[in-house]
């Protein structure tokens, strides 16, 4: 049975409608009601403007620069309307800090760019609120079921000190949606199939209601998944075509895809089927790694969700994580040395928000240097989400996220999962 052939809303008409329903999902009407208590004599047209970020100087600290790798010390970065105008040596900036700007001392401490977490499940503003103070202020959505990440991306535009700087997914296209179908009327006809998400045209309709809602990217999967006992990670559920559909789709919006997969074939098919990034790929194999350095695709391989089924009660998927992570640490390694871009992500889901400074930790592990191991949750997520030129590094013009640690992370990459403060946007998040 296929799909009818009808295009859904127009976005410009139903996104308000869908923002509100998963605004209230996620907790954020709430929110931004306590950020703005003066928003019942504020014109409609000012509370869909962005939220101004802060002014902040930090300083004393000693500066690590993600791309360079220069280490400036007694630094100071000089934060404006939540960017940076200046970052380097006290002496060089002196004249150039602004008086009456709160100060942030790191005397005797590190400073860094906020770190990014390039595939994280944020479905509450507590959620959002707790990825930041663990340390990431920027993120790309691994989907969520009602359309929240499409919320907190805005309430991160609202009250920037409340939720990573996000890319948001929307909703799975996958075989089976369950529940999901009913995050938007457009999906309704989708319940008629009786096998579900496969032809091109439901496959299709998926996307484009996605595009409709706001989504910056598309998630899917060509494997089942590792984090459920009873489904196998290795058995295929998109083949080549059904994917090339997908990524097609995604394309005509102008967006790109990550794709959840175990399988060495899974992972072959999707990457030559175009995906943006390769999520997971435990089995990634050599022949696909070389075809990723060709194109230019990303591996967010996921480390800490791996490590976490190996401590998981459930003896299946606790064995299933002490199989799996060698495996993925190798590939890791093997993809490093290729020259295989690769992103951190932790894939926090189900309310309980990992550190992105562990994933750092489990890359270096796998054989990265430290330098190289702190990249891939600055300067190379960054590139992989389009924040190139906005996170990664605290440069003039960078966004004013700001990490400070208590060591030498070079040393000692478990700093980065216990931060002493976060700058979210110029405003110091306050602890929990």
């Amino acid at each position: 049975m296929c799909v009818d052939n009808t295009p859904p809303p127009p976005g410009r008409l139903t996104r308000r409608g869908v923002l509100a329903g998963a605004a209230a999902l996620a907790g954020t009407s709430a929110v931004l009601a306590g950020a703005a208590p003066e928003a019942s004599a504020t014109s409609a047209a000012s509370l869909g403007s962005p939220g101004r970020g802060g002014d902040l100087v930090v300083e004393g600290g000693t500066l690590l620069d993600p791309l360079t790798g220069e280490v400036t010390e007694d630094a100071v970065v000089v934060i404006v309307g939540g960017v940076v105008r200046a970052a380097g040596p006290r002496g060089r900036l002196r004249a150039r800090t602004p008086s009456g700007v709160p100060v942030l001392r790191a005397h005797g401490q590190w400073i860094l760019p906020g770190l990014v977490d390039a595939h994280i499940h944020l479905n509450t503003a507590a959620e959002a609120r707790d990825a930041v103070l663990k340390g990431a202020t920027s993120a790309r959505s691994g989907s969520t079921n009602f359309y929240q990440d499409v919320a907190v991306r805005e309430l991160a535009r609202q009250a920037p000190e409340r939720a990573p700087r996000l890319r948001a997914a929307g909703i799975f296209v996958t075989p089976d949606l369950g529940d999901t179908i009913l995050a938007d009327p457009d999906l309704a006809p989708l319940a008629r199939l009786r096998e579900g998400v496969r032809s091109a045209e439901a496959l299709r309709r998926v996307v484009e209601v996605n595009l409709a809602r706001g989504a910056d990217t598309i998630k899917t999967r060509v494997n089942e998944r590792a984090g459920l006992p009873e489904q196998d990670p290795l058995v295929q559920v998109y083949d080549h075509e059904q994917l090339s559909t997908i990524v097609a789709a995604a394309r005509r919006g102008g967006k790109g895809v990550l794709c959840h997969s175990y399988s060495e074939k899974g992972c072959h098919d999707a990457v030559t089927a175009g995906i943006r990034s390769l999520e997971h790929g435990a089995f990634v194999g050599e022949r696909t790694l070389h075809e990723m350095r060709r194109r230019g695709t990303y591996f967010t391989p996921t480390l800490t969700a791996i490590a976490g089924l190996a401590e998981s009660s459930d003896p299946v998927l606790a064995e299933r994580g002490r199989t799996y992570l060698p495996v993925l640490k190798r590939a890791v390694l093997a993809a490093h040395e290729l020259g295989v871009p690769l992103a951190a992500g932790t894939d926090s889901s189900g309310g309980t928000v990992d550190p992105i400074g562990r994933e750092v930790e489990l890359m270096h592990a796998a054989g990265l240097p430290s330098l190289d191991a702190i990249r891939t949750a600055t300067t190379g997520a960054a590139k992989l989400l389009g924040f190139d030129s906005t996170a990664g590094r605290l440069a003039r013009g960078f966004a004013g996220d700001v990490l400070v640690v208590d060591g030498d992370p070079l040393a000692d990459l478990g700093v980065l999962s216990r931060p002493a403060r976060v700058v979210r946007a110029g405003f110091s998040v306050p602890a929990a």
